[in-house]
């Protein structure tokens, strides 16, 4: 593996872990900084959405800035962020820090995906950029569950500091491995982002992620409180279960993409957006039983990743169809779509949590998933209706 792209992974790692241990840190941030569970929450959210906003504004902005320096001042302001958490003085200052860090990560994996690609012969480059990101997969399996140890063992501080010294190695191999002349793609102007957002199968695609990923989010937001509290673990505890959590979203995601494979992405997602669906809805039944709990949330794992490449390779296919001049543009888009449903499934199960407790975030999320379920089930109507009229069209041609 060349020293550039390793640089890229730790950065992922880094990224992956930043954006999701807030999760188990909830309840130890709350009761430090005197704010109630769903504004801890907000947490999750205001950084979903700006890593939303930020990854397609800011990579068309940045588009002719060098991969080199702009990769480095990345690194730079993620290191800054986290650091800037690691001293906020009160949930203010960590809220514009957790913002400053997410508009960081909504352009570094473009711009690590195109660095990714030249750092390596082209028929090497999807390996590239898989071996990238990765460092997101460890950091759902490590990174996540280690930083709410420290957090939970030394002061959520502490997490936010570990993560700025994984920034730090990132940003000093970009400076000392990633050669000078990676060139630049060709940037996608604001105006044919916004010609992608206008096609209605895309828009229905995106809809399908932001609804079927970020369903799970309103649960999963509160899983920590969730165990603490409901299942009676203690918080050493709750960085084993989330490390469970982990290990299946691993096998998840390999299992879904295979899935995708054999049965092709509208039937794989209908059985995993049903899937994920019941185990969100079991859940408000197991969640007072610590064995029945964890089993859950290996299952739940599994499901929720099961969705990711599936999702993506449907938004490429679709993509190829109707807007063959901006395949690129309408993927990454998807990637905001997800931080879309992360954003709105946080801060609605904050609401939940507030207005009727803890143990309805789980089955309320599994009806919002089961949604995801019918828009599936609509664009596969869709597509049958294309494909016999193209095939209509075919055959009298053919006459």
């Amino acid at each position: 593996m060349p020293l550039a792209l390793l640089a890229l992974t730790i950065a992922a790692f880094a990224i992956g872990t930043t954006e999701f241990v807030i999760v188990g840190l909830i309840p130890t941030i709350a009761t430090d900084l005197g704010v109630t569970l769903p504004s801890a929450g907000l947490l999750v959210s205001l950084y979903a959405l700006a890593v939303a906003i930020g990854a397609p504004v800011l990579t068309a902005l940045t588009g002719k800035v060098p991969r080199r320096p702009l990769l480095v001042g990345l690194m730079l302001l993620f290191t800054a962020g986290n650091i800037a958490a690691w001293l906020a003085p009160g949930y203010g200052s960590l809220i514009v820090a957790r913002v400053l860090t997410g508009l960081a990560h909504g352009v570094f994996f473009s711009v690590g995906s195109v660095i990714a690609t030249g750092l390596v012969s082209k028929e090497k480059a999807a390996s590239a950029i898989a071996t990238m990101f990765g460092g997101m997969t460890v950091a759902f399996v490590t990174g996540i569950p280690l930083g709410t140890w420290i957090g939970q063992n030394f002061g959520w501080r502490a997490t936010f500091l570990v993560v700025a010294g994984f920034g730090l190695v990132a940003l000093i191999g970009a400076l000392l491995f990633v050669p000078r002349d990676i060139k630049n793609a060709p940037p996608a102007p604001l105006l044919r982002q916004a010609r992608v957002l206008m096609q209605p199968r895309l828009l229905l695609v995106y809809a399908m992620t932001a609804v079927g990923y970020g369903g799970s989010l309103i649960a999963f937001t509160f899983l920590a409180p969730i165990l603490q509290d409901v299942s009676g673990f203690q918080p050493s505890a709750v960085s084993v279960v989330l490390l469970a959590y982990g290990l299946s979203v691993a096998v998840g995601n390999v299992w879904g993409g295979k899935l995708a494979d054999k049965e092709g992405p509208i039937r794989a997602l209908k059985k995993v957006f049903l899937g994920l669906a019941v185990v969100l809805v079991v859940l408000s039944f197991t969640a007072p039983h610590p064995v029945l709990v964890v089993l859950t949330v290996l299952a739940w794992g599994a499901f929720a990743f099961g969705s990711v490449p599936a999702l993506q390779s449907y938004v490429v296919q679709q993509a190829h169809k109707v807007a063959p001049d901006a395949v690129e543009v309408a993927a990454g888009f998807n990637i905001s779509a997800f931080n879309v449903g992360i954003a709105i499934g946080a801060s609605v199960g904050g609401l939940v949590v507030s207005r009727f407790g803890l143990i309805h975030t789980p089955w309320i999320a599994g009806v919002v998933t089961l949604a995801a379920v019918g828009i599936t089930a609509l664009s596969g109507r869709i597509d049958q209706r294309h494909d016999a009229i193209g095939a209509g069209a075919s055959e009298k041609l053919a006459a």
